[in-house]
């Protein structure tokens, strides 16, 4: 998933590069009649799940799921509002699913058939953040005219809401009764809880007013599960998430 990021970058610089060497002398300016009073953003994520809560050790001790099963694929928006020259106030949404195959290691049915089961995690975060330009963004060459730099880092933090779900579906074996009888079943945990983030990117000029965005950004958040995984402690939904999409000026 990095490496088609990556690899869509390159093809869009190319492309950009190959406009700006055809481009007739007549085409739109280079610049801006004013600073931009915001921008709006699409970027396609992977999730680097940490996945460090007890729930996580028990399916993965007991079920055929292995470290990195609950990395993800995701999708994120950002709407930005410039408050000063170099800070954006941003208002985003993100949201991420991936469903994994498994079956109990250590026991089979009485037909020595695998138990199996697909358990799910989908989760949905809508925070805020305050956004810090580390190089100007742009230069007013004259009351009417500025130009966005090519090159902008920055940095941020934040936080919010996120919305989780875990269910497992699937044949599970009963622990409580003597015979360790196979039942079949429904399992699932959802909920709000709050969250916080770290970011830090950079958005690269391809058009006079289209960047494409690369950024990682780090969240943290854990929530209570209901009452079908009573006993287990708040599920981690902590992790890293790398990202690369479009980021328009307005």
């Amino acid at each position: 998933m990095t490496r088609a990021w990556l690899a869509l970058l390159v093809a869009l610089a190319a492309a950009s590069d190959a406009a700006a060497q055809t481009v007739p002398s007549r085409a739109t300016p280079d610049f801006l009649f004013r600073e931009p009073r915001g921008s709006i953003g699409i970027r396609g994520s992977w999730v680097f799940a940490r996945a460090g809560s007890d729930i996580f050790d028990f399916v993965r001790t007991h079920l055929t799921i292995d470290k990195g099963a609950f990395d993800a694929p995701g999708i994120a928006t950002d709407v930005a509002i410039a408050v000063t020259p170099r800070l954006d106030a941003v208002a985003g949404f993100e949201f991420s699913q991936v469903t994994t195959s498994s079956e109990y290691r250590a026991f089979v049915d009485n037909n020595r058939q695998p138990i199996e089961q697909t358990t799910r995690l989908r989760a949905a975060n809508i925070g805020g953040s305050l956004r810090v330009a580390l190089t100007p963004r742009g230069t007013r060459v004259s009351r009417l005219a500025w130009i966005p730099s090519r090159v902008t880092p920055y940095i941020g933090a934040g936080g919010g809401m996120i919305w989780y779900e875990f269910a497992q579906a699937g044949d599970f074996i009963d622990v409580r009764s003597r015979n360790l009888a196979v039942f079949s079943d429904v399992i699932a945990s959802k909920g709000w809880a709050p969250s916080a983030h770290a970011l830090g990117g950079v958005d690269l000029r391809v058009h006079r007013r289209t960047f494409v965005t690369v950024e990682g950004r780090y969240l943290w958040a854990a929530a209570t599960l209901q009452r079908q995984f009573e006993g287990f402690d708040p599920i981690d939904l902590a992790g890293l998430r790398v990202s690369a999409g479009i980021n328009v000026l307005f």
